[in-house]
């Protein structure tokens, strides 16, 4: 007769056992994306969450939980920060141009929210965390979740070469909570940075998303893609990131991420 320490322990491994069928069960790996990041000739790893289902679409799974910089992905949370401290009012607040050329000819004007949001303008939301300042900046992340929510390396810098690290699975889980309302943020707020990330508004779908890369001189680069589209009955969430040594492949993380939502059929094809 089995004692009750052996019966406990059997519990546990018939439950750990089931937990792990489930996992299985609820994501679908895709090998065969590996062609779509070939034909770029980039690495990387893609990730969607179907949130009608609860589940998971994962090429290279590996990468799934591995964190690299978010670079100007964060510029989604620094909007939502921004916004809600009050140190920019709305999507037409402007920050007038210190006069720096910089190599992005787009980055030297004026700039909105809209505008510095779309272009990317790196000095548009380095100001607005200077003016969030980092004690605030801190707390906010700490609220919100983000990533490791690390902000060593300068209160204008951290996201771009400081401590910040996020993983694909905390893209994605930052992207629902956040359109679904569950951070610690007003609608309003939501609302704004929502309207902001549109990359396109469909009759079939609303398309948001953002890009980032992170250089780095020591090894491959990172470059991310980052979204979600909302379909009349159904919202994708997704996380595409790439490594390559090259810029002038910055391109693939988006042209990759449009192949595979194509593939799966939750955008139309090209036409």
């Amino acid at each position: 007769m089995k004692s009750f320490f052996q019966i406990k322990l059997l519990l546990i491994s018939i439950l750990s056992t089931c937990q792990f069928i489930i996992a299985q069960n609820n994501t679908t790996i895709r090998d065969d994306f590996k062609s779509f990041y070939d034909a770029q000739s980039v690495e990387g790893s893609f990730a969607l969450f179907n949130e009608k289902d609860s589940t998971y679409t994962l090429y290279n799974p590996s990468q799934f939980k591995t964190a690299y910089s978010p670079a100007s992905t964060f510029k989604i949370c620094n909007s939502l920060i921004g916004l809600e401290s009050g140190v920019i009012w709305d999507e037409n607040f402007i920050l007038k141009w210190d006069s720096v050329v910089r190599p992005n000819p787009k980055w030297n004007s004026d700039h909105d929210l809209k505008t510095a949001f779309k272009n990317s303008t790196v000095w548009y939301y380095r100001e607005m965390a200077r003016r969030i300042g980092g004690k605030r900046m801190k707390a906010w992340l700490d609220k919100a979740e983000y990533g490791n929510a690390d902000t060593t390396g300068g209160v204008d810098l951290f996201w771009l070469r400081g401590g910040l690290r996020i993983t694909s699975e905390q893209q994605i889980d930052f992207l629902r909570r956040f359109n679904n309302y569950k951070l610690p943020f007003t609608k309003p707020t939501v609302d704004i940075v929502k309207n902001i990330m549109i990359v396109e508004d469909t009759l079939g779908y609303v398309f948001r998303a953002k890009t980032g890369w992170a250089d780095n001189e020591t090894g491959p680069s990172i470059g991310w893609y980052v979204g979600y589209v909302e379909t009349k009955d159904n919202t994708y969430y997704f996380a595409n990131c790439i490594q390559t040594k090259d810029f002038d492949k910055a391109k693939a993380r988006i042209d990759i991420t449009y192949q595979i939502l194509r593939e799966l059929g939750i955008i139309p094809p090209k036409n």
